[in-house]
Formats: structure tokens, C-alpha cells, sequence
């Protein structure tokens, strides 16, 4: 069993800057201390190559991007400044998310301590996302012959509007999101199945909805699951909106991760968001997600 990690690609982030880098190491040391993972199960995240990032993203957008060449106005809204450290982790996130992937279809079940990058659209990034990694992991399969038909299961808060906005007319992938009515992104791009969620939604209601909508992806009859598991409708999430507790989110990927093992549908994990405050909250969460997978599969 391998989940992945892009350990030397982290960000250094201007003082007071609003994304919690923090979060991913103190996930991946959450993790090894809690034994929920083992250190001989982590591997490197390694860079997507040109190839791969190039199936879901604009040649023009991928260049003026890594040359450091984008508009002042298209990196604000991607939300992070541009660095050599940027293009790396970015790069690596794909790339981890490949084989995680990779990995999923050998032992039902992987993930990487990242990714969910889901508001990077073919042509620009946002909300703190510059390449879709499920996309590009996605894509990679398909191109390669191992699957034929692929389905993403996001449970952000966030629409996964960038997701949607890729495979808008590709048959071969059904994205599934499930999120926040009234939150980010204000103009929301159509997925395959959308359920849009009022402000306040606790335990009940949400688990209800999943349980009313899942069986759609599943009659797509998917041969991979990517799955992102962002813990941003945690009560406590600054960005959130939502009202669930630990328990709830433990409920949802029970839920997800269930279902999929009793169809033998491999699953690859992506964290997605957790802008707690405090932020070892989201850390818990995204912790809880990966004690459910090892429950359930064992590893």
C-alpha cells in the first residue's frame, strides 16, 4: 500500500497569508503518531510531466504559469503570489495524484496528503488551486487504457467548478459535487450532478442527501473513484458555511468509502479543503478520512 506526499514542495507563504500551509505537515505527523499510516506506506509525490497536465490545461496557460508570466490579476485569483516553490508543488500534487491512482487500482484503495485542487479550469486557476490534480490523474488513466470510465465524488463545500468545467463534455467522466448553495464560486460551472446545500445543513440533512444521490455515480458504472474528501463543512471551517460535526464527516466517508469497496471500485483520495479555525480541527478531520479508509481496507 501506497498514499503520497509532495514533502519537499511546500510553500513559503507571506506573513498573514490566509491558506493554512501548515495544515499538510501537521497532517502527515498526525498521521505516523496516531499509526494510522506508517512511514514505509508514504511515498514521494514526483512531477506530473508536460504530458499529463497538458491533457486537462492550455498549453499558453501552462507556460505563462510556470515562466512566472501570468497577469498580476490572474495570479490574485489563483490566491497564492508565484514562486519557483509554487510551480514545483503544484507539479508534484498532479503528479502524486497519478499514482495515487496508479496505486488504487492494485490495492482498492490510496490517496495523497494534498491535492483536490478542484477550481483549476483548462485555461486559469483559482481559489488557491493552479492545476486540477484529479483531472490530470483522471486523464492519465483514460489516456492510458486502464480505465474507461472514471467518476469524482467532491464533498468540498466548494463547487467543483473547475472539474466540471474540464470534462464538460467528455462522456468518459462523471463528476458528482456536492456543496455549499450560497459559497465559493459565486458563478458555479454545471457538473454532471450538483447538489447545492443551504447555509446551516448539519449531520442529518447531509448524510440524507448523500445517501439520496450517490447511487447516480455509481450508475454510471465507474471503474475508478476519485474521491475529494475536503473536510471544509466542518461547523468550526472559516470558509465553510456548513454545520457538521467529526462524527458527521466520519458518517460521510464511511458512506463513500463503503460503497465503493462493496462495488470493488478503487478509490484514490484527494484531502481537499480545511480552513478551521483553529486549524488542527480541519487536521482531525482529514486525519478521521484516512482512519475510515484503513478501517475498511485494512492496510
Amino acid at each position: 500500500m501506497r498514499f503520497y506526499a509532495p514533502h519537499r514542495s511546500s510553500l513559503t507563504l507571506p506573513s498573514g497569508h490566509r491558506f493554512p500551509q501548515d495544515k499538510y505537515r501537521m497532517l502527515h505527523t498526525l498521521l505516523l503518531k496516531d499509526s494510522i499510516i506508517q512511514e514505509a506506506q508514504l511515498a514521494e509525490s514526483l512531477p506530473a510531466s508536460d504530458e499529463s497536465i497538458l491533457r486537462a490545461h492550455a498549453a499558453g496557460f501552462v507556460a505563462q504559469f510556470e515562466n512566472g508570466e501570468l497577469e498580476e490579476k490572474a495570479m490574485k485569483r489563483i490566491g497564492f503570489p508565484w514562486s519557483p516553490e509554487l510551480v514545483r508543488r503544484v507539479r508534484a500534487t498532479a503528479g502524486g495524484a497519478i499514482a495515487a491512482a496508479e496505486t488504487a487500482q492494485e490495492y482498492g484503495i490510496s490517496g495523497q496528503l494534498a491535492g483536490g485542487t478542484h477550481h483549476a479550469h483548462p485555461t486559469f486557476g483559482s481559489g488557491y488551486c493552479v492545476y486540477n490534480d484529479q483531472a490530470v490523474a483522471a486523464l492519465h488513466l483514460l489516456a492510458a487504457g486502464i480505465v474507461k470510465r472514471v467518476a469524482i465524488i467532491d464533498l468540498d463545500v466548494h463547487q467543483g467548478d473547475g472539474s466540471a468545467a474540464i470534462f464538460a463534455t467528455n462522456p468518459s467522466v462523471f463528476v458528482f459535487s456536492m456543496h455549499g448553495e450560497k459559497n465559493f464560486p459565486f458563478r458555479k460551472f454545471p457538473a454532471d450532478l450538483d447538489v447545492a446545500l443551504p447555509d446551516g445543513t448539519g449531520d442529518e440533512d447531509y448524510l440524507r442527501s448523500l445517501a439520496d444521490h450517490l447511487p447516480a455515480v455509481f450508475e454510471f458504472r465507474p471503474e475508478l473513484i476519485l474521491y475529494q474528501a475536503g473536510v471544509d463543512p466542518l461547523a468550526e471551517d472559516k470558509l465553510g458555511r456548513l454545520a457538521l460535526t467529526h462524527s458527521g464527516l466520519i458518517q460521510r466517508d464511511q458512506a463513500v468509502l463503503n460503497a465503493c469497496k462493496g462495488r470493488g471500485i478503487p478509490v484514490s483520495m484527494a484531502i481537499g479543503g480545511g480552513y478551521a479555525d483553529p486549524i488542527e480541527a480541519s487536521v482531525t478531520a482529514y486525519a478521521n478520512t484516512y482512519w475510515v479508509a484503513k478501517k475498511l481496507h485494512r492496510f
